[in-house]
């Protein structure tokens, strides 16, 4: 399996450099030449396996250059006892045949943890493969829960120092509170004024400056990323839907070659592209159903085909998704273009240089064929949480909500009552206040985080996970804030340079 870019076509490595340079030079992502195709009897081979097993067979198939007993150290390493579950990503009836993916049993409460926790391993394996020296500098850009994960995941992992930027007042305070107190020698944290997209923006420059990546290479240091624009990062999160299915299969909910409908919560575009690829690889899915909230750019790409980011930004309950420029979104065009390097080129400088481009009809007409797309804002997202509660004694946390919320509006207009798969993306207690709101129906209101924690837990009976709940009390150990015009000299001051 060789790798290119969105960008440029010429290009053609291995996906160990893939996943250790994460970015192409030219600003382009890294994508596979073909997507491998399974069948019905692949599927059925998983039916009874482990999640460990499962992934393994999935990832062989895009990490053709990672041997055997490499890919299994580093599959085993990352699911094996960090998972409350011991499914991992464990699929719960909601109602019907509507079933909620749970993939926040890891060690933040969230599902970036799916793929961080693989990320350190099939990265440090990849520097040792490519026989580089250099110390890995992990930068990250994070609405909330990717900043954390991959704390989390690279802390203490020798060869590696991990900076992550958050956007101040643009994540939950639990969130912040997580990552301002992460723990480990080779980390660094920094708030910026601004939003997610100001932080995301900061970080591809840095990676993309060449001069700045001289610099580090003079010091020792090599630039890679743990967002989802590294492909490490990305094929990790299309085992998840197999595995999803396979559960499914085991259960007696359906039969080996029913098509499911899958609905992710997303803003960065990574998880659903995942499902895309899953869909691509033969996994039997009806409809991709995107689900956005207030921020809804890309509802109205998916269902007109123009991509605009000027609009206003909008801070909301669910803030992992406030975000206005997809990134993923690159590598779905790239499929749906025919791997047109040169036509992506021109969107995504059309995408820096006035905020907006438009798709042919073409490429429209395949999106509305594979995806459907909807939005809630937040009153609509608090309902949620509270008639999923009511009504299935199940509580959801926001993101969660917003995928309901789109589900039962796509399902009501279309009568598509195909079984339905929604990826529920993070712990309610992440984003207690918002929950508790929810619940109460806006008759309780405390200030204190872990107050609500507590008084969530005695109104649902639901139990709050332990890491969360240990925060209390903690004091942060990052303090610093800078403008998104200073971003690379706290890199630089990060790493001593």
């Amino acid at each position: 399996m060789r790798y290119t870019s969105t960008r440029n076509n010429n290009l053609l490595i291995d996906s160990a450099a893939a996943i250790e340079k994460g970015i192409s030079t030219e600003g382009g992502l890294f994508v596979p030449t073909e997507i491998p195709s399974v069948d019905a009897d692949f599927l059925a081979s998983l039916k009874d396996k482990s999640y460990i097993e499962r992934a393994e067979a999935v990832l062989s198939l895009f990490l053709t250059d990672y041997t055997k007993e490499e890919l299994h150290a580093c599959v085993a390493g990352a699911y094996t006892g960090s998972f409350a579950s011991e499914d991992v990503a464990p699929v719960v009836k909601l109602h019907d045949n509507v079933h909620i993916l749970e993939l926040w049993h890891g060690p933040t409460c969230a599902f970036k943890d799916m793929a961080l926790q693989l990320l350190p391993y099939l990265l440090t394996t990849a520097a040792k493969k490519g026989g580089s020296n250099k110390e890995i500098v992990i930068l990250v850009a994070t609405s909330g829960d990717t900043g954390k994960a991959a704390l989390e995941g690279f802390k203490d992992v020798d060869g590696t120092r991990i900076l992550v930027f958050f956007p101040n007042d643009g994540v939950s305070p639990m969130q912040k509170l997580q990552m301002t107190t992460q723990a480990g020698k080779n980390v660094g944290v920094s708030a910026i004024y601004g939003n997610f997209d100001d932080a995301q923006t900061g970080v591809k420059k840095i990676f993309t400056d060449p001069a700045l990546r001289e610099e580090l290479a003079e010091n020792g240091f090599a630039f890679s990323s743990a967002n989802s624009i590294n492909w490490g990062r990305l094929a990790p999160q299309i085992v998840y839907y197999f595995s999803a299915y396979c559960d499914l299969l085991k259960k007696g909910e359906i039969n080996n070659g029913d098509k499911i409908n899958i609905v992710v919560p997303t803003g960065n575009f990574g998880n659903i592209l995942a499902a895309y690829y899953a869909k691509k690889m033969g996994l039997p899915v009806n409809k991709l159903l995107c689900a956005s909230n207030a921020n809804n750019v890309l509802t109205d790409f998916l269902t007109t085909g123009t991509y605009d980011r000027n609009r206003p930004f909008h801070t909301t309950v669910s803030p992992s998704m406030d975000i206005l420029i997809s990134s993923n979104l690159e590598r779905l065009l790239y499929e749906m273009s025919n791997h047109n390097d040169k036509l992506i080129s021109e969107w995504m400088k059309s995408l820096n240089e006035t905020g907006a481009y438009s798709v042919t009809d073409e490429i429209l007409a395949e999106i509305k064929s594979a995806f459907a797309a909807g939005c809630c804002d937040d009153i609509a997202t608090k309902e949620t949480i509270g008639k999923t509660y009511q009504s299935y004694n199940y509580l959801c946390d926001t993101h969660t909500a917003v995928a309901v919320n789109v589900y039962e509006k796509y399902r009501e207009e279309t009568g598509d009552t195909a079984p339905a798969v929604i990826a529920s993306t993070a712990s309610p207690f992440k984003f207690s206040a918002a929950v508790l709101d929810a619940v109460t129906q806006g008759k309780e209101k405390l200030d204190d985080e872990f107050e609500m924690v507590d008084r969530l837990q005695a109104l649902t009976g639901c139990k709050a996970p332990v890491q969360l709940a240990s925060l209390k009390g903690t004091q942060p150990r990052f303090t610093g804030i800078c403008t998104k015009e200073d971003m690379r000299k706290v890199v630089f001051g990060m790493l001593g340079i």
